[in-house]
């Protein structure tokens, strides 16, 4: 059977469009740990004050073509083209936001697969994976699969940790995972309840009974009651503690 010339231009053409755009994108995936909890201690205001500095730190710690893509809440989404950039990449964001005082430990995942990009968006099913790894990550730590690690071309100067296999919805097969492991990180203690970040141990006050820290800012929140009155709010914890 003959093809129609009329219409074979056409097909070959929308098939070269998609070649063209489809291509290997190496995917980070980021959130802050906790934000949800800062949001209803400190406030919106507050939030959105952490986001802005949250996106500060990501622009500052782009490397070579590596591109803030979106930001949906308190996800990012950073796209390159190299893998190792985009490590680089994930590196520098987690030492920068583990060094800032009061603020949030940082998650994330990182895959690299086929991507499809059209005006300006990316869609396919490696975007959809490094979601969820990314989901999966513990605060403070980065998880990377085996064919994002597979695609770096020297790993001689990163620490990683073997996470195992993991399933995650819809992939048929289990994925190996590692973690990249922050040697940078400075030493901090975590907000039980907005899950700020204490670098400075002498901005917050320990329980005398558990190694637990509180952020003084969050203890010194005062209500004014009808007599004028400041009260002073402590967690429910530290309302029995032995008198001095």
């Amino acid at each position: 059977m003959q093809s129609d010339p009329l219409l074979l231009p056409t097909t070959n053409c929308c098939l070269q469009k998609t070649m063209v755009m489809e291509e290997n994108i190496a995917v980070l995936m980021a959130d802050l740990s906790g934000y949800t909890a800062l949001t209803e201690t400190h406030g919106a205001v507050s939030a959105a004050d952490l986001i802005d500095k949250y996106l500060e730190i990501v622009q500052g710690c782009l490397v070579g073509d590596c591109k803030l893509i979106e930001r949906t809440g308190d996800e990012v989404m950073i796209v390159s083209a190299s893998s190792d950039f985009l490590l680089s990449t994930a590196v520098m964001i987690m030492t920068n936001a583990s060094r800032q005082e009061n603020f949030l430990q940082v998650h994330g995942g990182l895959h690299y697969g086929k991507v499809l990009k059209r005006n300006g968006s990316y869609f396919g099913s490696v975007i959809n994976l490094t979601s969820r790894i990314a989901a999966k990550a513990t605060p403070g730590n980065f998880w990377c699969s085996e064919d994002f690690l597979l695609a770096v071309s020297d790993k001689s100067a990163f620490t990683f940790e073997p996470k195992g296999k993991h399933r995650f919805k819809n992939i048929s097969d289990d994925m190996e995972i590692a973690a990249l492991v922050n040697t940078s990180a400075e030493a901090f203690v975590v907000d039980p309840v907005c899950r700020m970040l204490i670098l400075d141990k002498t901005a917050a006050i320990q329980h005398p009974e558990t190694p637990v820290f509180i952020f003084v800012r969050r203890l010194a929140s005062v209500v004014l009651r009808p007599q004028r009155r400041p009260v002073l709010r402590l967690p429910s914890r530290f309302l029995n503690l032995p008198k001095p």
